[in-house]
């Protein structure tokens, strides 16, 4: 009979910030001998490896050298490689780190259908928005300390509203619509980049106050939004100016 502490290696998957798979070996051969060593029989192994293999899309290339695979290849298959154990709780650290777009997109859909299909995950990562796209449930640690924690619907509420942002045609417009905006709330000005900045406590009927204010002092402007906040401005918000990040 097996120790606690084995039985809790058994129902625990890791993933870590970097691919830890063999390039000399197939994608298949990695994830049966890690099949292996979490001490399934060999034609359990096959049986786990294939199944992970389909899960995550890695069918058309688990038989070549991993060594030809993409980086968005490779963490895919060190994702799976912590799965063949099937794990309840897989733990991953910053496992988009270095991928391209479409890589990261790719891996969100899969850890998005292992949660679909019942397994936990606890992840850590400084891409806040990819803590936005995948948690149910955020922590912001700054320098060792929880900031705040929530869903990500809740951290965005306590930044107290959206947010209205306005593109001005050059910079003779920038301090105009500036002026015209005070009559509705604080200003935010980003010169370099023509962008002024509108906390909207009351959301579209403060853009339609921005809108009349605007038409009022006759700015010209390219473009007017109004978004819910990032949780990259949450965090900024929350914590000091000098942060480490994990989310």
């Amino acid at each position: 009979m097996g120790s606690a502490t084995d039985t809790w290696r058994r129902i625990i998957g890791l993933a870590g910030q970097y691919a830890a798979v063999e390039g000399a070996m197939t994608g298949r051969e990695n994830l049966e001998m890690t099949a292996r060593l979490f001490g399934l029989s060999r034609r359990a192994a096959r049986a786990a490896a294939g199944d992970v293999l389909d899960r995550l899309s890695l069918g058309g290339v688990a038989d070549r050298l991993v060594r030809t695979y993409s980086g968005g290849l490779r963490r895919r298959l060190d994702l799976g490689a912590s799965l063949v154990g099937a794990p309840r709780l897989l733990l991953l650290d910053e496992p988009t780190t270095g991928l391209d777009p479409r890589s990261r997109i790719e891996l969100w859909d899969a850890i998005g259908d292992l949660v679909a299909n019942g397994t936990n995950v606890l992840l850590t990562t400084q891409y806040l928005d990819e803590a936005d796209h995948l948690a149910d449930h955020v922590v912001i640690i700054d320098c060792g300390r929880v900031a705040a924690e929530g869903s990500p619907r809740e951290l965005k509420a306590r930044m107290g509203g959206d947010l209205i942002e306005i593109h001005v045609r050059g910079h003779a417009a920038l301090e105009p619509a500036a002026d015209a905006l005070r009559a509705v709330g604080d200003v935010h000005t980003d010169p370099a980049s023509l962008l002024l900045t509108l906390t909207a406590e009351n959301g579209p009927d403060d853009l339609m106050k921005a809108a009349h204010a605007l038409a009022d002092h006759r700015a010209v402007i390219e473009d007017m939004t109004l978004r819910r906040p990032t949780l990259d401005e949450v965090f900024l918000a929350l914590t000091a100016p000098a942060q480490t990040t994990t989310a």
